[in-house]
């Protein structure tokens, strides 16, 4: 689907839905990585994140774009459109839009080589796991004030 089969989409489906017109931008966004769209409050645009039309479909699509419309609409006609207002709740149920949209597919993330840093207090002998390093210069042991000592590194795989 390209841009423009969205806008046509998103007017069409304002209409039917809402009974009114969506006289701004409809867009896809491939940035947006947690969330399924967004209503842009400045511009009044609706942008919409592709991945889920392309792992989840055009159903998923469909509801993710009412759920943006009602955001839309509700701001434009100055009534309350955030998430917690309950004109923005009725309309979600009046025109059957999802709350949250469905998660995404999981991608493998890369396996990034963890390490630990094992300092210890040169006068009382307790140890601290840390992972990023400690300037030993300046930091000393929260117990006793001694000097702090670089024991060893323990990478976590």
């Amino acid at each position: 689907m390209e841009e423009k089969e969205l806008q046509k989409l998103v007017e069409n489906i304002s209409i039917e839905s809402f009974g009114k017109l969506f006289r701004h931008k409809a867009s896809f966004n491939s940035r947006l990585r947690t969330t399924g769209g967004r209503y842009l409050l400045g511009t009044g645009n609706i942008e919409i994140n592709k991945k889920y039309l392309d792992q989840l479909g055009e159903s998923e699509l469909i509801g993710i774009i009412k759920h943006e419309l009602c955001h839309y609409h509700l701001h434009q006609e100055k009534r309350g459109y955030q998430h917690r207002d309950q004109e923005f709740k009725t309309l979600l149920k009046k025109v059957g839009a999802p709350r949250f949209c469905s998660q995404l597919l999981e991608r493998p993330r890369k396996r990034v080589n963890r390490k630990v840093l094992l300092y210890q207090c040169s006068k009382c002998n307790l140890q601290y796991k840390r992972r990023k390093s400690i300037d030993t210069s300046r930091y000393v042991c929260g117990k006793c004030r001694g000097k702090l000592l670089k024991i060893k590194e323990i990478s976590l795989e």
